[in-house]
Order: C-alpha cells, then sequence, then structure tokens
C-alpha cells in the first residue's frame, strides 16, 4: 500500500479547522449593543445598570488598559429558531487563546444576576435548548481591558503593569454580539474529529491502531458535503463511531481527571482584579456542573471563596449548592496557595487553620489534601504541619519544570525533617492547565515514572492562572476517551477518591526524604526585597501582638482580646504570601499595594500591642522580650540613651541597668568588645574578626562583608530566575566614599561605610559591636538605581564545613557545601529564613538576617590546605520583567555576623534580631505567660484559643534537630493540658506534674498544647 498519511492528515486538518469548526453556529443574528465606560476602579451593579448608555458598533476599539466597559445587548430569538439550541456568542476582540491575561467578560441579566463568564476559549452563554421563538433577551456585560503583559513572550518591559503608568490607549477592537443556534451535530463532529485526529498523530509510525484511525477518517471526510456541513454531519459521526467505540487495552494507564481553573491571587493583574476573575470563573463552573452531571471541579483558596461569598452572593450560593451535589470538591485547606519556601513556620500553620476551618464552616467539608500545583519548591516541615492539620495527601506539580535534574517519582511518600511522611502526587501530564489533549495523554503515559508498580494518574483540567477553568469541550473530550483505543483512559472523580485509590495501589510507594528544591525561579528568594521585608516583619509583629494581648488578657480585667482585629490581620498577611506576590514576580501594580498593605498591618499592629502593653498599667518604664529566650544585651530607650538589660523569654524587666559587661572600644577602625575583635579595612570591608573566646581565632579566611554586584540576565523569567551564569560577571564594590566611627558608647560602637556605584546608588551600612554580644550587625541603608543586576555580601570564613544549615519553618535543612553530583550543583542559590550556619567540630559561624531569603553556600581549598567556606547574602536585584521598576528606591534592612556559634545560638539570635526588645512605659507582669526549661524546647506562639473560651494556645517545637525534654510552666493558675492538632482540637490529655506540662519532643516535632485556667469557664 501507498503511504498516504502526510496527504491525508492535511487533508483532514483543513477540512477541520477551514469548513467544520465554521460551521458549529448555523445562523446567527447581532445584538443591538451600547457602552458605557466606568470612570477608574470597578462599579458595583447597580451603579453601572443605572448608567447613561450610547450607542456602540462592533469593530469599535475599546478598554483602556485596566479599565472596565459596560455593554447592554439587546436582541430577540428569531421565530423560526423555536426548539433550537440558542446562544449568545460574544468576542471582545480577544488576542491569542490565553483567557487569564487579557479582555474578560461577566454576563449579567438585567436584575444583576451573574449568569456566565466570556473570554476567548468560552465565548458563549446560552440562551435555552431548546429555544423559544420570539424571546426577548436583554444582558448587561462587565467588560474588563486587562493588558497583555506576557505580549512578546516576556522580551522587555511594559508599563502597562500598573494603572499608574499604563495609559488610556484603547486595547482590544469588539468583534461580536450575536445570537447564534448551536448545531450540536457539527458541535459533536468537530470534537470527535479533534479526539481522533489527535490521538492519530501521538501513536507510532507503525502502529495499525494509527493507520486505522487515518483511514477512518480519510473515509469520513468522503462523506463531508462541502456545501452542506450541517446536512452531512450525522453521516460522518456515524462512519467514525466504530474507531471511537473501540475500547481501552486491557493495560492502559488511567488518568483521573478533575476539573480545575487556577487562579493566581494576584499576578499579572492585582488583588481588585482576582476578586472579578473568579466570579467569572465560578460562574462557568458552576453552568458547566448544570450541564454536565459527571463533572467534578476541584478549587482551594479560601481566601477566593470569601470574596465571591462577599462580593458575588448569588455565585457563592450556586457554589454551595454544587458542593452539596459532589460537584465541587473545595480542597488544599490553605488561605491561599502560598509560596512552598518563604512564610514562616507559624504563617504556614495559619494558612492551614484559617483554608480547613473556613471549608469546615462554609461547607461542612474537612478537606484532605494540601493543593499546591504551582509553588516554586516546598519546604520539608510541610509533611509535618499537612498532618497535623488533619490532611493525608500532597499535591504539586512545579517540581516537572526542574532545568537540571528530572524528578524520579510521580508517587511517592515525602518525608520530612521530623520523619513525619505524606502521601505525594506529581501529575505526569505535567501540566495543571490540562485539556485533554492527544499530546497531553501520551506525554502522561510517557512520562509516568512508576510504570509496572502502578497505573493510575491525576490530571488537574481547565484552562487556569488566569481562571477561566473547564469548558464543555473538555468534558466531551474527556467523555471521549473514557475507554478509548490507544489512549490512556480517563476517569472523572474527586481527587480524595484518586489518592486513596493510588495509595492502595501503590501502599509501598518510594520515599523522598527533604525539602522538594525547585531547580528552576531561585530568584524568587530576593525579587521584590521590600514585599519580602513586609512579610517577614508582619510576621513577627503578629507573634508580638498575640503575646503581648495574651498577657493582657490574663493580668488585665478590663482588657478585652482583639479576635476580629487579629484574625483579620493574619488573613491579610496570609493573601499576601501568595506564590506570585512573595515571591516578587508580579507586577508593578500588585507590589506597590502590598507594600501599603504592609505599611497598614504594621501601623494596626503597633497600636493593638501598644494597648496591650499599656492594659497591664503605668507603673515605670520596662523592657518586653517578644522572643521566647532569655536575653542579655543592650537596648536603646525612646531618648536615644544605651542600657545593659536582662529580659526573660516571652516576658519583660524594669529597665534598670544589669551589671555591666566588658565595654566596647572603638580604637581607629577597631571594634572590640572582650568577646570579639572586629577589624574594619580602609575600603570598609572586615579585614579581620577575632574571636577573643577561642584564644583569638581569626574567622575570616578573606575579606568580610565583602559586596559583590553581578550582572543578572536569565536566559528566561526575570522576576523569577537566576541562572548560574550570573557568577561570571561582577563588580567588587570596594571604593568607599567614607569609613568613619559612628558611635563610642562603652555599651555600643559602631563604624559606619558608604559607598556610592553604579547608576547613581548609594550604600550606607553602620557596623556595630554591643557589650556583651559576640553579634556584628550591618545597619544597611540602600538607595538602589541599578537594572539587571544582583547585590550580594559575602563571608568567607576558615572553617571546613561539609554542610551547611539554613533555618526553614519549625526547623532546618541541611545541604552539602560540594558539588559532587547534579542534583547538588543544581542548588548553586538556596532559600533560607532568619539564619544560615556553617561549621566544623568545636566550631562554627552563623548568618543571621531580619529580611532576606536568598543565599549560596559553597566553599574553595586554599594553597595553604585549609579550607575556606564562604556564605553569600542575596540583597537585592533588579528585574525589569514583568515589573520594570522592581526593587529600585529606598531598602533598609540589618544582617550579621555571629563567630563562634552553635545551631543554638544561631535560633536564639535569630529571633533577637527580628523581634528588638520593645521598650515601654508599663507595670508588666510578675511573670511570663509561659516559660519552658529543656535544650532545644522553643516556643513558637502563645495567643488565646480562637474557639473564645479563654484557653491559652502553645505552639512549641524542637529547633535543634535532636531529641528533646522538658517542663513548660504557666504564669496563671493551670487546670489541665490538651495536645492538639493545628486546628485546636484536642488529640491527647497532656502530662502535668507539679503545676507543670511535661513535654518530650523527637527533632523538629511541633507540639500545640491548650491550656486551660483555673476559675475559667
Amino acid at each position: 500500500m501507498h503511504d498516504e498519511r502526510r496527504r491525508i492528515e492535511e487533508r483532514v486538518e483543513r477540512l477541520h479547522n477551514q469548513r467544520i469548526k465554521p460551521a458549529i453556529y448555523a445562523a446567527s443574528v447581532p445584538f443591538e449593543v451600547e457602552a458605557w465606560q466606568a470612570p477608574g476602579e470597578p462599579v458595583p451593579f447597580e451603579e453601572a445598570s443605572a448608567a447613561p448608555y450610547e450607542p456602540f458598533a462592533m469593530e469599535t476599539p475599546w478598554g483602556p488598559p485596566w479599565g472596565t466597559t459596560w455593554f447592554r445587548m439587546r436582541g430577540q430569538v428569531p421565530a423560526e429558531w423555536a426548539g433550537k439550541r440558542v446562544e449568545s456568542v460574544i468576542d471582545l476582540g480577544f488576542v491569542g487563546d490565553w483567557p487569564g491575561n487579557q479582555a474578560e467578560a461577566l454576563v449579567h441579566l438585567t436584575d444583576g444576576t451573574p449568569l456566565k463568564a466570556v473570554n476567548p476559549l468560552n465565548q458563549y452563554v446560552a440562551i435555552a435548548n431548546p429555544a423559544v421563538g420570539g424571546e426577548q433577551i436583554d444582558y448587561l456585560v462587565e467588560a474588563a481591558s486587562n493588558p497583555d503583559i506576557l505580549a512578546n513572550d516576556f522580551a522587555g518591559p511594559t508599563p502597562l503593569g500598573d494603572v499608574l503608568t499604563a495609559g488610556d490607549k484603547p486595547l482590544y477592537t469588539f468583534k461580536r454580539a450575536d445570537l447564534a443556534v448551536l448545531d450540536e451535530n457539527v458541535f459533536h463532529l468537530d470534537l470527535d474529529i479533534q479526539v481522533l485526529r489527535e490521538l492519530m498523530l501521538e501513536l507510532g509510525e507503525h502502529d495499525p491502531r494509527r493507520h486505522e484511525i487515518m483511514h477512518a477518517l480519510d473515509r469520513a471526510m468522503d462523506l463531508l458535503d462541502l456545501d452542506d456541513i450541517a446536512g452531512s454531519a450525522v453521516a460522518v459521526r456515524e462512519a467514525l463511531a466504530p474507531v471511537l467505540a473501540k475500547p481501552a487495552n486491557a493495560s492502559a494507564h488511567i488518568v483521573s481527571g478533575v476539573g480545575h481553573a487556577h487562579i493566581d491571587s494576584a499576578w499579572l493583574w492585582p488583588i481588585r482584579e482576582t476578586k472579578r476573575k473568579t466570579s467569572r470563573t465560578f460562574s462557568n463552573v458552576t453552568s458547566l456542573a448544570d450541564e454536565y452531571e459527571d463533572f467534578i471541579f476541584a478549587c482551594s483558596q479560601a481566601q477566593q471563596y470569601e470574596w465571591v461569598r462577599d462580593n458575588y452572593p448569588q455565585v457563592w450560593g450556586r457554589i454551595q449548592e454544587s458542593v452539596k451535589k459532589g460537584q465541587w470538591a473545595p480542597v488544599g485547606g490553605m488561605w491561599v496557595e502560598a509560596d512552598g519556601n518563604l512564610p514562616g513556620g507559624e504563617a504556614v500553620a495559619r494558612q492551614l487553620i484559617h483554608g480547613k476551618r473556613f471549608f469546615i464552616e462554609h461547607f461542612g467539608v474537612e478537606t484532605k489534601g494540601v493543593w499546591l500545583p504551582d509553588s516554586f519548591g516546598y519546604n520539608a516541615a510541610y509533611p509535618q504541619l499537612a498532618k497535623l492539620a488533619g490532611n493525608d495527601w500532597f499535591l504539586t506539580q512545579k517540581i516537572s519544570w526542574n532545568q537540571t535534574n528530572k524528578f524520579p517519582h510521580h508517587t511517592f511518600w515525602w518525608e520530612g525533617i521530623d520523619g513525619t511522611r505524606i502521601f505525594t502526587h506529581f501529575p505526569p501530564v505535567d501540566t495543571y492547565n490540562a485539556r485533554f489533549s492527544g499530546e497531553e495523554m501520551s506525554r502522561a503515559v510517557r512520562n509516568y515514572q512508576e510504570k509496572g508498580n502502578a497505573n493510575r494518574s491525576l490530571a488537574p483540567f481547565g484552562w487556569g492562572d488566569g481562571g477561566g477553568g473547564p469548558t464543555r469541550e473538555i468534558m466531551e473530550r474527556a467523555r471521549r476517551l473514557k475507554d478509548l483505543e490507544g489512549s490512556a483512559k480517563v476517569e472523572i472523580e474527586h481527587p480524595d477518591a484518586f489518592f486513596a485509590k493510588a495509595r492502595e495501589e501503590y501502599p509501598d510507594a518510594p520515599v523522598w526524604v527533604g525539602e522538594l528544591y525547585l531547580e528552576l525561579h531561585r530568584a524568587t528568594y530576593t525579587s521584590q526585597a521590600r514585599t519580602k521585608q513586609g512579610n517577614r516583619r508582619s510576621e513577627h509583629k503578629l507573634r508580638e501582638a498575640e503575646l503581648w494581648a495574651t498577657t493582657a488578657a490574663l493580668h488585665a480585667p478590663d482588657y478585652a482580646y482583639p479576635y476580629e482585629k487579629l484574625d483579620r490581620l493574619w488573613k491579610t498577611v496570609l493573601l499576601h504570601q501568595f506564590h506570585d506576590i512573595l515571591p516578587g514576580s508580579s507586577i508593578a501594580w500588585v507590589h506597590r499595594e502590598a507594600e501599603a498593605e504592609y505599611a497598614r498591618v504594621a501601623q494596626e499592629l503597633e497600636a493593638l500591642t501598644a494597648e496591650a502593653v499599656a492594659a497591664m498599667g503605668a507603673d515605670g518604664t520596662r523592657v518586653f522580650n517578644a522572643g521566647p529566650f532569655d536575653r542579655a544585651e543592650v537596648v536603646r530607650t525612646a531618648a536615644g540613651v544605651a542600657a545593659y538589660v536582662e529580659v526573660p523569654g516571652s516576658g519583660s524587666a524594669p529597665l534598670t541597668d544589669a551589671e555591666p559587661p566588658q565595654p566596647v572600644t572603638v580604637t581607629g577602625r577597631v571594634l572590640d568588645n572582650g568577646l570579639i575583635r572586629v577589624e574594619v579595612a580602609e575600603d570598609g570591608t572586615l579585614s579581620s574578626v577575632r574571636d577573643l573566646r577561642a584564644g583569638g581565632r581569626e574567622v575570616l579566611a578573606e575579606q568580610g562583608n565583602l559586596l559583590r554586584l553581578h550582572t543578572d540576565l536569565p536566559n528566561y523569567w526575570d522576576a523569577w530566575d537566576v541562572d548560574k551564569h550570573y557568577k561570571n560577571r561582577y563588580t567588587d564594590l570596594l571604593d568607599a566614599d567614607s569609613v568613619e566611627i559612628a558611635d563610642e558608647d562603652p555599651l555600643l560602637g559602631s563604624i559606619r561605610v558608604t559607598r556610592s556605584f553604579g547608576k547613581g546608588s548609594k550604600i550606607t551600612q553602620t557596623i556595630t559591636v554591643r557589650a556583651g554580644s559576640p553579634r556584628i550587625d550591618f545597619e544597611t541603608d540602600i538607595d538602589w538605581h541599578e537594572a539587571e543586576k544582583f547585590l550580594k555580601a559575602g563571608f568567607p570564613v576558615d572553617i571546613r564545613a561539609p554542610h551547611s544549615s539554613a533555618e526553614i519553618a519549625f526547623g532546618h535543612v541541611q545541604r552539602p557545601t560540594h558539588t559532587n553530583t547534579s542534583w547538588e550543583a543544581a542548588r548553586f542559590e538556596v532559600s533560607g529564613h532568619r539564619w544560615v550556619h556553617i561549621g566544623e567540630p568545636g566550631y562554627g559561624v552563623a548568618v543571621i538576617n531580619d529580611s532576606t531569603y536568598g543565599h549560596d553556600v559553597s566553599r574553595t581549598v586554599r594553597e595553604d590546605g585549609g579550607t575556606t567556606t564562604t556564605v553569600r547574602l542575596s540583597l537585592v536585584r533588579a528585574p525589569r520583567v514583568p515589573d520594570p521598576g522592581a526593587d529600585q528606591g529606598r531598602h533598609r534592612f540589618t544582617y550579621a555576623l555571629l563567630p563562634g556559634a552553635s545551631i543554638e545560638d544561631a535560633v536564639a539570635e535569630g529571633y533577637a534580631l527580628n523581634l528588638p526588645l520593645r521598650v515601654a512605659d508599663s507595670a508588666g507582669t510578675p511573670e511570663p505567660v509561659v516559660s519552658v526549661t529543656g535544650e532545644g524546647v522553643t516556643v513558637e506562639a502563645v495567643k488565646l484559643a480562637d474557639d473564645e473560651s479563654g484557653d491559652v494556645v502553645v505552639r512549641l517545637y524542637e529547633s535543634r534537630g535532636g531529641r528533646a525534654q522538658g517542663v513548660l510552666r504557666t504564669g496563671f493558675p493551670l487546670a489541665g493540658a490538651e495536645v492538639t492538632d493545628l486546628l485546636e482540637r484536642p488529640l491527647e490529655t497532656a502530662s502535668v506534674d507539679d503545676g507543670g506540662v511535661l513535654v518530650e519532643l523527637r527533632p523538629f516535632q511541633i507540639l500545640t498544647l491548650r491550656l486551660k485556667r483555673a476559675g475559667v469557664n
């Protein structure tokens, strides 16, 4: 037989695209359209319905960037269409086919009822099936003219990412607003051909099934009347029916499909636009659920549900009904799909707490899995936190984006730093926006790593990132692929059902231990430094406000614990931990608003804390320590006077000088406090740091605090990525404008270094040594005006460290300092929270920070045989896409070098730097709310129980990485104690002896205690 593949494939493609698709709508009549441009921000429906509308013609430009245009559409169904399936078809002038980053609209009835959204891949609104001839149709359509930020494939910066710079030139040209008859035979023929053609092209060249489909399609095309597509569609479908009816192989891979619509809570659009995106997508989804009884939709992010509840009550009611029917599956159990690395441990706990509680309260559903398809790597505390929140499974997709190493599993047990394991799955379809194309189905089978041991995977289907969700076309594909020879089999089912089957099928799945590091998007640890600083500050201010509010509630009879305010502030911080806000990968508008929100949060938390402290009475000046450890350090009063104080952990003490330690001396450029001696070179770097406690040991192998400015242009995704070649081109900032003494107080000595460089940038650093402390602080003020640059601060230390340790949520991880394998080499930029530690037996050094997350650790062997291990903090970047002004302007932060540090020291000083002592006029309290004994037992949170019972909730963890035993004692009469889950639900009774709670922790274990107060009902 002659090879006619090319002829047939090209014939089918042309007839399908040029004749069949255009015939899906058999007849149409135009709407009469009027328009009203809303001024400024979006307006409520009531205001839009009362606005003055003007006639509007098709092919007219409309829509300034970030604008809202309301269209009134009026039409009448022709009498001769009675009994047919009639739909409205609206094309706003869509560009490309991505629903999420361009024009979108929500169609309302004139009474305000939202019907359905329209976007490039979902342009219809059903009228009736069958239609009533002569029916009047009247819509109000809210159309958003969001700019296409992805235009030109992120090739260059654009001013469109902020309403302040985007201009007002119309972006779109309205193409179509019609009433039309859907020819269901042609519609289904279109899907038949799509599925068969795509399957054919994925099958092997010598696969008989490929040739069977090819010839069936060729014969079917012979039956297609080019002058009467609609009239011949049934015959063509009948010809194709036999090849569509052949069942899949018995061993065919099973794809569990679940509807999905990934909606970034902010990214290439601001939060205000996401609120509208949720209404559009959720309207589409509930409409689709009415049409397809077998449809199931999985949706995460409690925050987005809350937006719909508050702003679109009718859509909210439809969601509630879909949940009851089992077609809508709340999943994820987090407030938002947060970044997986940067939020602090308590913040991750609160993400789970607030998310789970929302779904329980509003739907009676307790979610059972963590749904994080798109975050940029996942810290190794997640398994324990997920289990403590009552979850059984974990899902992500993003690790499939690895730049270097292919992750070896798709279904596995993920083991966290404490030993907790959770059943985990990566969909081998390698997308969370599946549409059941032939290529996707083939990829899922080809890619699946568990062949021979398991045969089942998950595919979240539906258009996403900017929303959109599943469409009827995707559902029709799924139906055809349910049992089709040559393809994997598709089953629509709830994610819980998939995970139950997958675990039963593969109970002895392999184990992956430690973090899920994404070998891509490493710059998200640094980009948009002010956003990251706002998060870090907010987390610690929330901790402090809760602690002192609890203290005041226990000791001040007239004080009312601010439950509602703290809940609201936590949710604001949790929202901004979304995986395109906190990582710094959003447009300028998003980060401008984030910085303003963090400022408001800080102001309100300061007021709450001040109120709580004041409620304890005024009886002199006291110092408050919100950290978990006792501290003896130098503080400054409001008048700027330095004092040395001793304050218990989570408690307070009078502002009276304690026994003064050895004073600080400043001699030239040398700072000495009897513990360390720091020499600052003429160029402002550190030429020497000697640890006097260790016999004068020199800490540095080379000049320390070396500021290095790298050229930074990644191959793609500017705000997300830093590629390894950034290291190859750099400038060391060694020219100092000035190096001068800043303080010579006996309790505090400092030297100030000022540098100017680049395009008008300036750095002022104050290097400070305080009495009684080996910590060296670098208070940094940067006026940053660089572009496509990356600034790091390096500390080359004379230590042979086989690994570094970096703090993560509720613990730390160790990473090799060598690059023996490609996995280690790929970790050339990593994340950590408050500290990084390196050490050799008997000696260690920590680098501590108050707001940055990215760093790298490397080592070299010197000619003298010694080893230099270098820790470099990533301070600030200057990407131009998607925000051309990213990081420009003022930055203020502090980092520190801690010589002679153990892991315990790093933990303690990490808290100390991030929770500065507070000096205030207050009577204080006789003792802390809680205190603990036992090395490694660390208090992370102290608060009143969320149920307003008056119980005190304390979250502890083991912070060293070893076993710990201790006793927790209370500053109030204790009536009993329970161990609870994260949601403060009892798990077991805690052991109480002699008025204290006995605590025994495994390495990195998290423990939540609920403490009942005597005399409180």
